[in-house]
């Protein structure tokens, strides 16, 4: 384990520097825009343009990579993550700004598929669950660190923008010095949303609003706390104590998803993600540390919807077409992280700072709702018919799905070139 670690410290450096450089700049942008007294569904539209950009980055950046190679493709877009952290404070424009998280999350998709796929080229089934945990350790740590870092400086001045735009460019020299052979990218299938839709609807069902969730809270969760009153270092241990809670909760949600159905256990993390949510909305900012616990609980039950749903999908799957299903699924998170800035920004300007939490309660309803129906209507899957519980990540590109150590047979389907098929499982 040491070695693989050490043989991929570069790609591990560069992972640290840009995830924290990145998430930083996230929630700093959303703090700026509340210091400059813009309306929160203005913000939303501004900050849901990185998830435009993201999702569009992750269908497109193959074929940039493919012609100029991994190395000058990553020096690329993660040049051009650092040029528009540097662009903000120049001019505080919303339009102007939009057009910038466009790109910004556009590069950021680029660099990810990029290390993702050394990643990837790295993996064999015999380590394929370790670089997967550890690439997520890394990934969750660095997000929450960058949170931390809005301390070092006033965020109506130049200078966070600067280090933000450090850290991103920093994240070039680790990698572009590695000497560790491209790998080749080949392209994702994807199964259609309406076909993965009628072989299981709860999947893509906890995909689109886990996306409605975490992305409207990793966009309007900074806005939320400067409407409460939080001042910057307290937004900056809001915001990284919900993303060290998803971390967290991982291995025990985990461990009932192996022993328990695992729609029934959708239901009861909607159900209690919800009574979390609405406690926050009555709570507001009266026991700071009450607020933390009961957001931390609320942003790791609801990051926990994404791994559940692919994990339902996975075990209704023929295991050649796991690949495929989970991209459609990640894909299906983009489209709810697109969703869900816009709507609770236009919660948030009518009901004020509750409406984020009132609304994210809303959709987990839903859920349950859904959930409940397809478990009444539907045959389940035996408990011990389900395949092994992965804490899947959605802030990756679909390169990581392949990473997945339930895909082992995947890959060895493809080495061995098995053209034999499995039984269609129950739908859900």
């Amino acid at each position: 384990m040491a070695r693989m670690v050490t043989s991929l410290s570069a790609l591990l450096l560069s992972i640290v520097l840009l995830v924290s450089g990145n998430a930083f700049l996230m929630t700093l942008l959303g703090i700026r825009l509340s210091i400059e007294s813009v309306s929160p569904d203005i913000i939303g539209w501004v900050l849901v343009c990185y998830s435009i950009g993201f999702v569009l980055g992750t269908l497109y950046v193959h074929h940039i990579i493919g012609r100029v190679g991994h190395i000058r493709a990553f020096a690329v877009f993660a040049a051009v993550a650092a040029v528009t952290a540097l662009l903000y404070p120049m001019a505080i424009s919303t339009e102007f700004w939009a057009v910038l998280r466009v790109l910004s999350g556009f590069s950021i998709a680029g660099v990810l598929v990029v290390i993702e796929s050394w990643f990837s080229s790295r993996a064999s089934n015999s380590n394929r669950g370790a670089l997967f945990a550890v690439y997520q350790i890394v990934f969750y740590l660095s997000a929450a660190g960058g949170q931390l870092i809005i301390n070092l400086g006033d965020p109506a001045s130049f200078m966070p923008y600067s280090l933000a735009a450090i850290l991103l460019a920093l994240a070039l020299i680790p990698l572009c010095l590695t000497q560790m052979e491209a790998p080749i990218i080949e392209k994702v299938q994807r199964i259609s949303f309406f076909t993965l839709g009628r072989e299981s609807f709860t999947g893509v069902s906890g995909a689109v609003i886990c996306g409605v969730l975490i992305g409207g809270f990793y966009a309007l969760g900074p806005v939320y706390a400067t409407l409460m009153g939080l001042d910057v270092a307290k937004t900056s241990t809001f915001m990284a104590c919900a993303i060290i809670a998803a971390m967290i909760l991982a291995w025990p949600l985990g461990r009932l998803c192996d022993s328990f159905d695992r729609r029934r256990v959708m239901f009861w993390v909607a159900c209690t993600a919800a009574l979390a949510a609405v406690a926050v909305s009555l709570l507001g900012t009266g026991n700071l540390w009450l607020l933390m616990v009961l957001v931390g609980l609320f942003t790791g039950l609801s990051a926990m919807i994404y791994p559940i749903s692919v994990a339902i999908t996975n075990d209704r799957m023929e295991s050649t077409r796991i690949v495929a299903a989970s991209a459609t699924l990640l894909l299906s998170y983009g489209v709810g992280s697109v969703i869900g800035p816009i709507v609770m920004a236009e919660l948030i300007n009518m009901m004020g700072p509750k409406g984020l939490f009132l609304g994210n309660a809303g959709f987990l309803f839903v859920l349950a709702v859904i959930t409940s129906l397809r478990i009444t209507y539907t045959d389940d899957v035996a408990v011990e018919d389900q395949q092994d519980y992965v804490p899947a990540m959605p802030e990756t590109s679909s390169v990581l799905t392949e990473l997945d150590p339930r895909n082992t047979e995947f890959h060895m389907s493809s080495v061995t070139d098995d053209t034999s098929q499995e039984p269609a499982r129950q739908q859900s």
